[in-house]
């Protein structure tokens, strides 16, 4: 029961997080962030954010930089939107997944599995019905 508690929760902060990073902060190199997924520990005292920036590896460090400047804004605003007996401490990730699976789908491409099927497969095979 606690684990789901737990994952609604940190789905709550995600969204709100979310929209405070949207509307709440007025910094120019978050307007390409979004928030990935969020981390809650067991007793929900920590809070781990993951983000994607839009953009190159400089744009991603300019965000993060960004929010470890503004984690307390963060957080006391989160208090204000969210019902918690203790609204957990904050730390902002990058998270590497959407690189990852861009980097797999071009990796397939390449391979020839852009269709789902190799290049190099000849037509699928008939069943004989007899």
């Amino acid at each position: 029961m606690t684990q789901i508690r737990a994952a609604r929760m940190a789905e709550v902060v995600r969204e709100q997080v979310q929209d405070i990073l949207q509307h709440h902060l007025s910094d120019p190199r978050l307007s390409w962030v979004s928030v990935v997924r969020v981390d809650l520990s067991p007793d929900m005292a920590y809070a781990r954010i993951y983000i994607s920036v839009l953009g190159d590896e400089s744009a991603q460090e300019a965000s993060l930089r960004v929010l470890h400047g503004a984690r307390s804004a963060v957080r006391t605003e989160l208090a204000h939107r969210i019902r918690m007996r203790k609204v957990p401490e904050i730390t902002f990730r990058a998270d590497h997944s959407i690189e990852y699976s861009v980097r797999i789908q071009n990796t397939l491409k390449d391979l020839g599995f852009d269709s789902g099927v190799p290049r190099d497969a000849g037509p699928p095979a008939e069943d004989d019905e007899e």
